[in-house]
């Protein structure tokens, strides 16, 4: 089995990766579904994605968690809850990724969180213009532009992830602030519906992969 590693968000998020170096039949004869998901995993077409799904509850099990602890709502977006935590009455906020050979949860006890995880590929650079101000690419060289334009791309996605609302735009509603690689974090916004979010951004690289942590200023 292959849990990767962890990076701390801050004191109460977390996330966690599992690098996916099992085949299909490893990975489901490892997990428990529900009927839900096991008809969900049925439908996908890609075993790529299939994988990504099981790794997702690879990672669940790893931390004490199933598959029948994992809902969504009417949008898609993903709840975690165990039963003891219903009794409390505790909210622990999850946010989910998959991309090629990693799957990633990050959970908080205290947050809203949007994550996501993204291979850097060079063709990021030929759609740039649709999701970014471009001019952030500027004066760097072609790996580095590659490297931030993912970065900015999963700002977008991160931060769509927790609102989650229809008619969200990346290139007319999701605005980063200008930032350097080396800062590892930078600050943006959401304007949408005549109001402005704010949010912390946090980007890491693991291997050829750039993961975006997204919170809700206080």
């Amino acid at each position: 089995m292959a849990f990767y590693k962890s990076i701390s968000i801050n004191n109460n998020t977390t996330a966690y990766f599992w690098k996916i170096t099992e085949d299909f039949n490893t990975l489901f004869r490892a997990v428990q579904l529900k009927d839900t998901s096991l008809t969900r995993l049925e439908k996908m077409k890609s075993e790529s994605h299939q994988k990504g799904f099981l790794a997702v509850r690879m990672l669940l099990q790893h931390l004490g968690y199933s598959d029948f602890d994992l809902f969504y709502d009417e949008n898609g977006k993903p709840h975690l809850e165990k039963k003891e935590e219903r009794e409390k009455k505790k909210e622990v906020y999850i946010s989910i990724s998959h991309s090629f050979d990693f799957s990633c949860i990050c959970i908080s006890e205290d947050t809203l969180v949007g994550v996501d995880l993204e291979i850097m590929k060079p063709k990021i650079l030929k759609i740039a213009p649709r999701f970014m101000d471009v001019s952030h690419l500027e004066n760097l060289s072609e790996l580095d532009q590659i490297e931030k334009a993912t970065v900015i791309w999963g700002t977008k996605e991160s931060i769509f992830k927790i609102k989650n609302e229809k008619g969200i735009s990346f290139p007319d509603h999701i605005f980063e602030d200008p930032f350097l690689l080396s800062d590892s974090r930078c600050d943006a916004e959401l304007r949408f519906n005549n109001k402005i979010e704010k949010f912390d951004i946090q980007f890491y690289k693991v291997e050829d992969y750039i993961f975006v942590a997204a919170l809700p200023k206080q």
